[in-house]
């Protein structure tokens, strides 16, 4: 009984074996039998070694060579609005009258009040020439007549204030300021802003400060004027670093003679620093950044040959370092050699070894310099 239940169970074990082996066979003739991935297409373009000029990227803002929003050191009437909103002015040209007519006649008054007393002190230093009154006299009229010219002086200021002027060249704002409206000490009445030349303000971080210097050339760009750049110079660098940020304050000084760029635009700053330098450059299209690694494919000839005896093209990846970037390209500073064949577009359907098929009629952008496309 025993010896046929092993009998049994041997029978069992080979047709499970023999199950198993026909299953194995069956499945590696599929695995011989499916189709072979073909051929990706891609762009690709060579690794050159281009020049570059190191820069310092920042966002900033315009300001105003000389602004200040005009106000009134007294309180008056409005007899006349002398401007147009948005006018230029020079130093000096009138902008609000104010009524002055009874500081005016006061001025009269002190000033005959100052004739007189100029009269006095003559007529008695005649007569003190002649010994008919004291010096003590003589004295009390001369500092009568420096009393009254001081209040002509004071009501002289007055009066000149009740008209307001121009405290240096620039362009006017908009006013409400109306004939007939009465104005109080401080109101604020219109703005003047002096833009050519202009300012513009920017904040570096701390790591670059050897890097800056005054009189450095710097270019800026507003999308308000696309494709176009604005030359300037560093003027000044903040001496106090901002301790909240670790950012220091640098200030610099553009021609603005067209006055198209206004006190409170924004505008990105792309300052020069350092020598020129040459570095293996791709579009940043071809990069592809990883938590483990920056990456590229590269296209190599494969083992395989095609029907016309030429070496199939198949893709490679490798590791990078990256360096910096300008517009649409980057500077690649280990992993690849110039003149290489690197991948631009289709990375994501590659591995190593697959065969590709170069199309370059669409090319990814590779502009240092990129603009707007308008449409």
């Amino acid at each position: 009984m025993t010896k046929r239940m092993f009998i049994m169970l041997g029978c069992v074990v080979l047709l499970i074996a023999a199950l198993a082996f026909g299953k194995f066979l069956q499945i590696k003739q599929l695995i011989a039998n499916a189709p072979k991935p073909g051929a990706q297409t891609v762009s690709a373009a060579k690794a050159e070694v281009l020049e570059w000029q190191p820069q310092i990227s920042a966002v900033g803002t315009v300001t105003a060579f000389r602004g200040v929003d005009i106000s009134s050191e007294v309180t008056g009437l409005v007899r006349e609005v002398a401007f147009k909103s948005g006018q230029n002015v020079k130093r000096g040209d009138l902008l609000i009258q104010l009524n002055a007519d009874s500081d005016i006649a006061q001025l009269h008054a002190l000033e005959a009040a100052a004739e007189l007393s100029a009269t006095v002190l003559k007529r008695d230093q005649a007569q003190l020439a002649a010994e008919g009154v004291s010096q003590a006299q003589v004295d009390a009229d001369a500092a009568d007549l420096k009393n009254k010219r001081a209040q002509v002086a004071q009501q002289t200021a007055t009066v000149e204030k009740k008209s307001i002027r121009a405290p240096f060249n620039g362009r006017l704002g908009i006013t409400t300021v109306n004939p007939g409206q009465f104005i109080n000490t401080g109101d604020k009445l219109v703005t003047l802003q002096t833009i050519d030349p202009v300012y513009i303000d920017f904040f570096v971080p701390q790591k670059q400060i050897s890097s800056l210097k005054v009189g450095q050339n710097l270019k800026i760009s507003s999308d308000a004027f696309a494709g176009q750049d604005f030359a300037g110079q560093v003027s000044s660098i903040n001496p106090k670093i901002d301790t909240a940020s670790r950012n220091v304050q640098v200030q610099a000084t553009l021609s603005n003679q067209k006055q198209l760029l206004l006190p409170g635009m924004f505008a990105n700053v792309a300052l020069d620093v350092g020598d020129k330098n040459k570095f293996i450059t791709l579009p940043q299209t071809a990069i592809t950044y990883n938590p483990y690694g920056s990456t590229v494919f590269v296209i190599k000839d494969g083992d395989k040959k095609d029907d016309k005896g030429e070496a199939i093209k198949v893709a490679q990846q490798v590791f990078v370092t990256t360096g910096g970037t300008r517009g649409d390209q980057v500077a690649v500073l280990t992993g690849i050699q110039a003149g290489q064949l690197v991948v631009t577009s289709g990375q994501l359907k590659l591995k190593n070894g697959t065969p590709v098929l170069i199309d370059n009629s669409v090319q990814p952008k590779n502009s240092p310099n990129p603009t707007p496309q308008e449409h």
